[in-house]
């Protein structure tokens, strides 16, 4: 079963997909969650966001100031300024 993930910032939606994994950077270091994950709710640290799309496509995003929220495989990650890397 994929995750169902949102990365959005204060002014738009950035992503959103389903995914097999997701790295972010918390305040506590780098976390990644897969299907299955327990809840989690982080703050968010300055960082670049990974994400592992069902079809293999590596999706990469720096985000700011926010949080990220993992639960029931809905990965949700609000940032302050997010922006998707070329």
């Amino acid at each position: 079963m994929p995750l169902h993930v949102n990365l959005v910032s204060a002014e738009q939606e950035v992503w959103s997909g389903e995914a097999t994994l997701v790295i972010a950077k918390t305040v506590e270091g780098e976390i990644g969650f897969m299907a299955g994950h327990e809840p989690v709710l982080a703050i968010l640290a300055t960082g670049r966001v990974r994400i592992t799309g069902t079809d293999g496509e590596k999706i990469e995003a720096d985000a700011e100031d926010g949080f990220v929220s993992v639960e029931r495989d809905q990965v949700t990650i609000v940032a302050g300024q997010a922006a998707l890397v070329a």
